[in-house]
């Protein structure tokens, strides 16, 4: 499988086995963003339409009890000096399908992207997986239209899994939320005329590569799919063998005394409610805002949502070092309270816009790295489904001639790791962040070379 996995990597053009080139790729989806035409605009709570705070626990919940609600979280670091802080956080108990379809088309392998509107992308139309749906969604809770070829990932015996993995998604906005990550391949005549299915493509994996490397233009929800795919080859040597790997995390795990409870949105402490934001009274952070949308090609042709808005961008990065001619990453066990096991395999610095007062390690290291250090970066959108303006810059930024024993024998929560060690956790399911899993669909795709 591996073998395949790279050929398809390879493979950014006709000339090299790819259906089409990734120009005419950037094209179809201007012209997709054209056609759909959508609108969204920012109203006051009162405006939601089937969305309300509930009575007594002031939660924003909807009315048919699905898709997901707005509570409160109080999180408490017992090694981390200072009172409990409490936050809004959205709860999504529902485990939704992100899933890519693949097919071989002359020998090399193809994967079926979906031209798809979100209200919180830039840009609001990008590159998305084949079906990237909720349950509520693909149940059709909203009333609306089903969801496109759900049946390849739905059916049993109807496609051959690749990957099927759970994973979580952001620690630090939901609680405990997983949704299932899956590659599954068909032998079957499926979305090959353009005229008629206008928002579906089959392509290369090094064709959705090089579209990694331009801004928001590759959704999340199919760059954490991209993550999960076998892509390991013949084994490297390593600074840490899989083992010690995995009791590093698990020490970690062990030692973190990072809680979360769920609290009344009502009484969430250093928070106001005015007619259009939740907010902290700084300022800071994030805020909860509501949204119109209007969208053509949507199951629902208009809705309105509650969104969360960061108070500006993240960072994510993967400091990389070459020892023995392997590249290792210095991977970060990172705990946020919403994780469902609290710590995962993080990239070197995750900076949530402005957070909690808490300065990274490595983050001067990043900022600081001159052009010829930084191997690759990229902005790319979280969530747009649930997060307003939501973008992460994402870097590999290179080590190799710095000498610095600090970095070399960094601390107990740092270490060094190959990408197939990263590629092997991430299989496993809730052992790595989506921050880290963006980075790692940009080596699996060869967006980037260590």
């Amino acid at each position: 499988m591996a073998a395949r996995i790279a050929r398809s990597a390879a493979a950014t053009g006709p000339a090299t086995g790819a259906r089409t080139t990734t120009g005419e790729i950037v094209a179809w989806l201007a012209e997709r963003r054209r056609a759909h035409g959508t609108r969204i605009r920012r109203i006051p709570f009162a405006e939601l339409d089937g969305w309300s705070f509930q009575e007594g626990t002031g939660n924003l919940v909807h009315r048919s009890g699905r898709f997901f609600t707005v509570e409160g979280m109080r999180v408490h670091d017992a090694d981390r000096p200072g009172a409990p802080w409490e936050q809004p956080v959205m709860r999504q108990p529902e485990v939704g399908v992100l899933g890519l379809l693949a097919k071989e088309f002359d020998g090399v392998l193809h994967f079926l992207a979906q031209a798809k509107m979100e209200p919180g992308n830039r840009g609001m139309l990008q590159l998305s997986p084949t079906v990237q749906a909720t349950r509520s969604n693909y149940q059709r809770v909203h009333g609306g239209s089903g969801v496109r070829f759900l049946e390849f990932f739905t059916e049993p015996g109807r496609a051959r899994p690749l990957t099927d993995t759970l994973q979580s998604e952001h620690g630090e906005w939901f609680l405990h939320k997983s949704n299932r990550n899956v590659v599954v391949e068909t032998a079957d005549e499926v979305a090959e005329d353009p005229a008629a299915e206008p928002d579906f493509r089959w392509l290369t994996l090094g064709q959705i590569g090089e579209l990694l490397r331009l801004d928001n233009v590759v959704n999340m929800d199919t760059r954490t799919v991209l993550a999960c795919l076998p892509t390991t080859a013949e084994p490297r040597p390593s600074r840490h063998t899989d083992a010690e790997v995995s009791s590093w995390l698990g020490a970690a795990r062990s030692r973190s005394r990072l809680t979360a409870e769920p609290v009344r949105l009502a009484r969430v402490r250093g928070w106001l409610r005015d007619e259009r934001a939740i907010r902290r009274t700084d300022d800071r952070h994030f805020r909860v805002v509501a949204v119109a949308v209007e969208a053509d090609g949507r199951e629902v042709g208009s809705w309105t949502q509650p969104l969360f808005e960061p108070c500006g961008p993240g960072v994510s990065a993967f400091l990389f070092r070459h020892f023995d001619g392997v590249p290792h990453l210095l991977a970060h066990a990172r705990a946020e309270a919403g994780l469902p096991q609290t710590v995962e395999v993080g990239p070197t610095v995750c900076h949530t816009p402005d957070g909690h007062g808490h300065h990274p390690a490595y983050a001067d290291v990043v900022r600081a790295a001159d052009g010829a250090r930084v191997r690759y970066a990229a902005v790319h959108s979280e969530e747009g489904g649930r997060f307003l303006y939501a973008e992460s810059r994402c870097l590999f930024v290179s080590l190799d001639g710095v000498d610095d024993s600090a970095l070399l024998t960094p601390p107990p929560d740092h270490l060094w790791i190959t990408p197939g060690q990263l590629g092997a956790l991430t299989r496993r399911g809730h052992q790595v962040t989506v921050q880290a899993r963006t980075l790692l669909a940009v080596l699996n795709s060869g967006a980037a070379r260590l």
